[in-house]
């Protein structure tokens, strides 16, 4: 069984004890952090997208660590005028680790 959940602005497809690299969601390693899945998919291949049965199901993960994406150098530059400008940026990033997922028709899957 699997969901599909929505974090950041990106969707993830998660089981439990999936260990997945999500942008920064406040918060420190060893905190609990709950996600509502997007999609749900049961053992016996069943999907389901309803709005009023998703609801009901939640994603339970722990966070992991913390850590930052790879540098990204932005570099502007103009020929014969002497303009250049140079930045860099880093994403904030957390690790977590897919726990339970709950919920009618998700049968109270838990890591092992």
């Amino acid at each position: 069984m699997y969901a599909v959940v929505r974090t950041g602005g990106k969707q993830h497809k998660v089981k439990v004890g999936d260990l997945i690299e999500v942008e920064h969601l406040g918060g420190k390693p060893g905190d609990k952090v709950s996600l509502q899945p997007l999609a749900f998919v049961d053992d016996e291949s069943k999907v389901t997208t309803g709005h009023d049965v998703l609801k009901a199901i939640t994603v339970s993960a722990t966070i992991v660590e913390e850590t930052k994406g790879p540098k990204l150098e932005v570099f502007k530059y103009q020929n014969k005028t002497g303009y250049h400008r140079h930045r860099g940026h880093r994403q904030q990033l957390m690790k977590i680790r897919i726990d339970r997922i709950e919920g009618p028709g998700a049968a109270g899957a838990a890591a092992e």
